[in-house]
């Protein structure tokens, strides 16, 4: 990792591209402290603090802790993400998106457009929705149309910045700008958290427990990065035979090569739809004020409360964790169901005169396909469970509290590895450039 990055900065056009980038991060971070205009920032921090459950909490460790500082970018780039999932599921059910889809770079624009847009509506409407509701119960000063419309402006404005910024990094700097902009604000929150933990663990414990602690900590965050480093780069690779027929007066054909399919295909988008639809019972209750007390829905919120799963005193909450496997499941074999198409690919290689040693072109090809693809997307959604179930564990069992979960580990750890991969593959061409030209 470190050879790399010193290699790159020798090259003059990656190191524009990573002080770029860079300096566009340091944007991001300074704009996650300003202000709204008119609102009261100790009113939200209090009543942040008040949530018990961890609806917000998710919510804020993707924002960089703008949401609880309420600054302009406490909406951050969760628009654009939501809106990015939307118009992916709606490939599915549009036949003219799915056009675009196919349809090469120009397609890819025309849906980025419809992103960019669908992402305006949503900050809107969150901010909208934000400054009404919040805004009476004091978090705007004083109530009144001029203020209620500079909050939504604000928080509008925000989100949409924090995309032109992301698109801007992803244009003239290194690696995806919207995954660089949510790592940025994922990192932000560690320091924070492994301050918390210090003091919950370590301080003030005697010698032996404080270094049994801190070694458990430690081993805890050691052993969830190497499975997610593992896991974003396990592939299984089918090999692919090209058949040699005559163009011309040439033989051309008779090359190997492969298929390389990513045992954890979706990424981390099932852990973010499965998080997403579990913390959405517990938001809406808590700005419904229905948090507390007894009773059936109270005990089904304290199971979809992340914060309860796994903790000794509270045995029953640990139920919410299976529906949370079973719906990472789904969403693991539903996601990849919509980006990798065997029929598209099965066809694509009888054209080319491609087939699988042993397995006959077109159905067989498929199906053979589609049986490797589910054994490995099984594997693969075991390997996320695996991933967030540590965390998950330790913050149970010792009632620890933090943000940098599994779910944050794979973002973080997976943005790294492609921002890295993406500039070795830069040095490379550059390197055939120079050889080329000598």
């Amino acid at each position: 990792m470190l050879e790399t990055l010193r290699n790159a900065f020798k090259i003059k056009d990656l190191r524009s591209k990573i002080f770029f980038t860079l300096m566009m991060l340091v944007v991001v971070r300074l704009g996650s402290q300003l202000p709204i205009p008119g609102v009261n920032r100790t009113f939200f921090a209090e009543w942040f603090a008040s949530q018990s459950g961890d609806a917000f909490n998710f919510f804020n460790a993707f924002t960089g802790g703008s949401f609880e500082e309420m600054s302009i970018f406490a909406l951050n780039i969760t628009p654009y993400i939501t809106s990015s999932i939307i118009i992916q599921l709606l490939t599915i059910a549009i036949p003219k998106l799915e056009e675009m889809q196919k349809d090469g770079e120009d397609g890819r624009k025309k849906l980025q457009e419809i992103t960019r847009y669908v992402t305006v509506v949503l900050a809107l409407t969150e901010a909208l929705a934000m400054a009404v509701g919040f805004g009476r119960q004091g978090l705007i000063t004083e109530m009144n149309f001029v203020n209620v419309v500079s909050v939504v402006v604000a928080l509008t404005a925000g989100s949409a910045f924090l995309m032109w910024v992301g698109e801007r990094i992803t244009e003239k700097g290194v690696g995806n700008g919207i995954s660089i902009v949510l790592m940025i604000n994922i990192l932000s929150r560690m320091p924070n958290d492994i301050v918390g933990l210090f003091k919950d663990f370590v301080s003030g414990k005697t010698v032996a427990k404080g270094a049994l602690a801190a070694v458990i900590i430690l081993a805890v965050i050691i052993v969830t990065i190497v499975l997610v480093i593992v896991l974003n780069d396990a592939e299984r690779r089918i090999p692919v035979q090209y058949a040699k027929k005559m163009q011309g007066r040439k033989m051309v054909g008779g090359q190997s090569s492969n298929i390389p399919l990513k045992v954890n295909t979706a990424g981390v988008i099932p852990v973010i739809f499965a998080s997403s639809l579990m913390s959405m019972p517990t938001l809406i209750a808590s700005l419904m004020g229905k948090t507390g007390g007894t009773g059936v829905g109270a005990t089904i919120l304290g199971m979809l409360n992340q914060n309860r799963w796994f903790s000794p005193s509270r045995p029953l909450d640990s139920l919410g964790f299976v529906l949370y496997a079973v719906m990472i499941v789904f969403f693991a074999y539903f996601y990849t169901s919509i980006t990798f198409n065997p029929i598209e690919v099965a066809d694509n290689m009888k054209k080319q005169g491609g087939f699988i040693p042993g397995i006959r072109p077109g159905k067989p090809t498929q199906e053979y396909l589609n049986k490797i693809l589910n054994y490995i997307i099984f594997l693969g959604a075991v390997g996320l469970l695996i991933v967030v179930t540590i965390p998950l564990v330790f913050n149970g069992v010792f009632g620890a509290s933090v943000s940098f979960g599994g779910t944050s580990l794979i973002i973080v750890v997976g943005v790294i590895l492609e921002t890295l991969k993406q500039i070795e593959s830069q040095m490379l061409v550059r390197n055939y450039k120079g050889f080329l030209s000598d």
